[in-house]
């Protein structure tokens, strides 16, 4: 029970994964976000439940890569008689909202200017194959489990791979039409809808408490303190993106703000079982103020285009969650948890040397190494063939005309000018 109320938490924030990631991004371009939205999960979920189960939690003695064709369409539960088919449903439930997640991660960064087809065709990729790889290895008794990787909730397992997944297609797919003049100034694009941005980020918040005190997998005493650090870090990232992005613009920046919230809740997903309250504030806001630099880095010095921040929140954000559990992981608190066995060390401002955060970095690097190179292959054959890209045209135009022949706010009257303006192909000859 506990494992599917949760699941239904995170299922929920898909709905705001895409309410952020519209209203961060222009008006013509909001049906053609909302159904990449809505098909990754689509797709994403068939493909889990055919081949992406069973290569995630595939035998433990398969240290890097496996198969187990019992869990392959789900198995014995597609039809189950007893709690064992019900508790292998549950725990794919639970799942599958998560491979969601990470697919859904890349939509924001890669927005207004992808090839519809394109997306569908890397985010089964990603469900299928991608994705599991790197969770076996974390989460399926892998290798980087069998050294002592800890990853609660998935800072690296969900939200790094998501974010280096985006990097990865950003980089191929290119900024959108006029981000970037001729002389590399940063020409800046208007979000078309505030409101529903931060109404995606509350959603996302309120998500986010099946993802982490779900990951307890088992209804315990401790899902209250999970629950506690995950509520600390969002508020304490919020506090920290708000505080920097004040001084930086010399006004409070709603944007920074919320993707600060977000920062705080990617960084305590790893450590939210292992940290104590005080940690988790600190995570949180150090989250914070990591995400803005972080973004205005992409932006303005390597010219990558991410619409939403999503590399900066999920990539950069979620390596520092992970790092995290080695700088304030505390093994009295992580072995309420665990067995003695697989409890962790000491982190290093716990007293605990540099074992555990030595554990995390080889972590960290690793998948960050290994998606972003599958990824990228992955883009790039896309872009070779069917393409990546939407033509100018079209980007002019807007993703949701040209691509599905409609519009998301009918009876508004749209920009003339600009960049949110609706021009078609008639204008653009004349």
């Amino acid at each position: 029970m506990w494992l599917c109320l949760a699941a239904f938490l995170v299922f929920f924030m898909q709905a705001g994964f895409a309410m952020v990631e519209s209203g961060l991004t222009r008006a013509k371009n909001s049906v053609n976000i909302m159904m990449k939205n809505l098909l990754d999960f689509s797709f994403g979920a068939i493909l889990f439940w055919a081949v992406g189960y069973a290569i995630m939690y595939c035998s433990g003695d398969a240290n890097f890569l496996g198969f187990d064709t019992s869990f392959a369409f789900l198995s014995s539960a597609n039809s189950p008689t007893d709690n064992a088919g019900y508790s292998l449903s549950a725990g794919w439930l639970f799942q599958v909202v998560f491979a969601a997640t990470a697919a859904t991660i890349v939509s924001g960064a890669m927005a207004e200017r992808t090839k519809l087809i394109s997306y569908i065709m890397y985010s089964c990729i990603l469900s299928a194959i991608v994705y599991p790889i790197s969770g076996h290895w974390i989460w399926g008794g892998g290798w980087l489990a069998d050294m002592g990787i800890r990853d609660f909730a998935g800072s690296t397992v969900v939200h790094s791979v998501g974010g280096w997944a985006a990097l990865a297609g950003a980089i191929l797919v290119g900024p959108r039409l006029g981000k970037y003049s001729k002389s590399g100034k940063v020409n800046a694009i208007p979000a078309h809808n505030m409101p529903l941005a931060a109404l995606g980020v509350f959603i996302l918040w309120f998500g986010w408490y099946g993802f982490n005190p779900g990951s307890t997998l088992l209804a315990i005493g401790g899902i209250s303190h999970v629950a506690v650090t995950t509520t600390l870090a969002a508020a304490a990232g919020a506090i920290g993106a708000l505080i920097v992005s004040w001084i930086k613009f010399k006004k409070p920046d709603l944007s920074m703000t919320l993707n600060g919230t977000l920062a705080g809740l990617v960084g305590i997903t790893a450590p939210c079982a292992s940290v104590s309250a005080s940690s988790a504030v600190i995570i949180g806001f150090i989250a914070g103020i990591i995400v803005f630099f972080s973004c205005l880095f992409f932006e303005r010095t390597l010219k990558i285009d991410d619409p939403v921040g999503a590399i900066s929140v999920h990539g950069i954000c979620g390596a520092w969650g992970t790092l995290a559990v080695g700088l304030f992981g505390e093994r009295a608190i992580d072995i309420q948890y665990w067995d003695e066995s697989s409890t962790i060390q000491d982190g290093l401002f716990m007293g605990g040397g540099f074992g555990q955060t030595w554990i995390q970095l080889i972590g960290i690097v690793s998948v960050l190494v290994y998606t972003f190179i599958a990824m990228f292959i992955v883009f790039f054959i896309i872009k070779k063939t069917i393409g990546l890209r939407a033509s100018d045209a079209e980007q002019m135009e807007g993703m949701d005309l040209s691509e599905h022949g409609n519009i998301a706010y009918g009876g508004f009257l749209f920009e003339s000018t600009g960049p949110g303006a609706i021009i078609s192909d008639s204008e653009i000859e004349k």
